[in-house]
């Protein structure tokens, strides 16, 4: 196992695709890991140099005890690009990590050749929203991975993927058995704390956000607001979609990454 150890913390890292290739950088949603990333990795390694790596808090990094935030995740982010030595970086994340990108593009602007923000918000403090992962924090404060997994997944994908695809909940049921609760609870705090509404216009890299048609969690009027806010970026539709795009229309949200990365190129 790879690790390196920047910020006083263990973060685990896998590169894929051609060492030659430009570089990009995958950003987990809260409770993803580098594997999560399967249906994404086959098409973006052929041309790419991909970094996936596990933030504070996540699968096979370390979990410290302490308060989690976005911004820390961004300086953890950068210093290990400075341990890995590594030049700016095409970012793409999900949910959290779309998040994450975003703090990079406002903190960490020469980190970043260009952002890919999926099923993402610029704030958690809609009531609505803010609601939902409050019921996600008391559930994981339960203690048991199975059942928090049963009482938040309805929130995460669309009706017709659960009626087309039932056994896919199995399989991550017995991931969130393996999920360690109290650093789970850590990142939702962290998700509690985040606003970067203010500093949207910051933003000046290249941008793409795409929201989910059917996302209840993060809807689509927050794609639409960052959209606004990031002078001269691109917006998309993912449709027949809930929250976890990437699983559900992989195929959708990787022509997007690509068509987006092919008009920015290093």
């Amino acid at each position: 196992m790879t690790l390196a150890r920047v910020n006083g913390v263990g973060l685990f890292y896998e590169f894929h695709g051609p060492e030659d290739g430009e570089l990009l950088i995958l950003n987990n949603g809260v409770f993803m890991n580098t594997t999560s990333w399967a249906f994404q990795l086959p098409d973006l390694s052929r041309r790419y140099r991909v970094l996936t790596y596990d933030m504070r808090g996540q699968g096979q990094s370390e979990h410290p005890e302490g308060e989690y935030s976005l911004e820390q995740h961004g300086d953890d982010l950068a210093a290990l690009m400075d341990h890995l030595r590594l030049g700016p970086a095409h970012m793409v994340g999900t949910s959290y990590g779309g998040e994450l990108n975003l703090v990079m593009g406002i903190r960490h602007p020469e980190r970043c050749r260009s952002l890919v923000i999926i099923a993402s918000v610029p704030r958690n403090s809609d009531p609505i929203l803010m609601a939902m992962i409050e019921r996600w924090r008391l559930a994981a404060k339960l203690g048991d991975g199975p059942l928090f997994f049963r009482l938040i997944y309805a929130d995460t994908y669309s009706e017709k993927f659960l009626v087309d695809r039932p056994d896919l909940i199995p399989f991550a049921e017995e991931r969130y058995a393996r999920l360690d609760l109290p650093a789970a609870i850590r990142l939702l705090e962290s998700c509690q704390r985040f606003d970067v509404t203010a500093d949207l216009g910051r933003i000046k890299v290249p941008t793409c956000i795409a929201s989910a048609e059917l996302d209840i969690l993060k809807p689509r009027r927050y794609g639409e607001i960052m959209h606004e806010a990031i002078a001269g970026s691109e917006f998309h539709l993912i449709p027949g979609s809930g929250h976890v795009a990437v699983l559900e229309k992989a195929a959708e949200v990787n022509t997007i990454i690509l068509g987006f990365l092919a008009k920015h190129p290093a």
